[in-house]
């Protein structure tokens, strides 16, 4: 029976190890790929909410009667799903963090650059400037997903 348990922890240890569960820590015991993960993940929830506020926001400014806001809307809540989808699995290290990145990452430079369109408006331009972090923090993760 003792042999079965060693055998199964062997086999639970080496699982581990093969699905990147062992991370590895510095000198200093900091887990860089984890810190790098968890400001992936807090950064695309900022996001998130920054583009679905900023994506009400265009809706009024649509409902006024200002129809160039069209585009930042739908940028604004195509952004917002990524980033939403981004900070759930890159919070839990899921195996598809690289893909989901990808997306967002150029979700958040697009969505950035038509918010920056408008810089002029206050929520505009705050939505511009969580998109820019978000793309970078994303951009930031995937080294590390790279090298799990």
């Amino acid at each position: 029976m003792r042999s079965l348990s060693m055998s199964i922890l062997a086999l639970a240890v080496a699982l581990l190890a093969v699905s990147g569960g062992v991370v590895a820590a510095d000198e200093k015991g900091h887990d860089h790929h984890a810190a790098a993960y968890e400001k992936c993940a807090a950064a695309c929830s900022d996001c998130q909410r920054a583009c679905d506020a900023c994506s009400t926001h265009c809706a009024k400014l649509v409902a006024d009667g200002k129809k160039e806001h069209l585009k930042t809307l739908q940028t604004c809540q195509d952004c917002a799903t990524h980033c939403s989808a981004a900070a759930s699995i890159v919070a839990r290290k899921g195996p598809f963090s690289d893909l989901i990145c990808k997306a967002c990452a150029e979700a958040c430079k697009r969505c950035g650059e038509e918010c920056e369109k408008h810089k002029a408006d206050p929520m505009m331009k705050k939505c511009a400037e969580e998109c820019r972090k978000c793309e970078k923090a994303c951009r930031d993760m995937l080294k590390h997903a790279d090298s799990k």
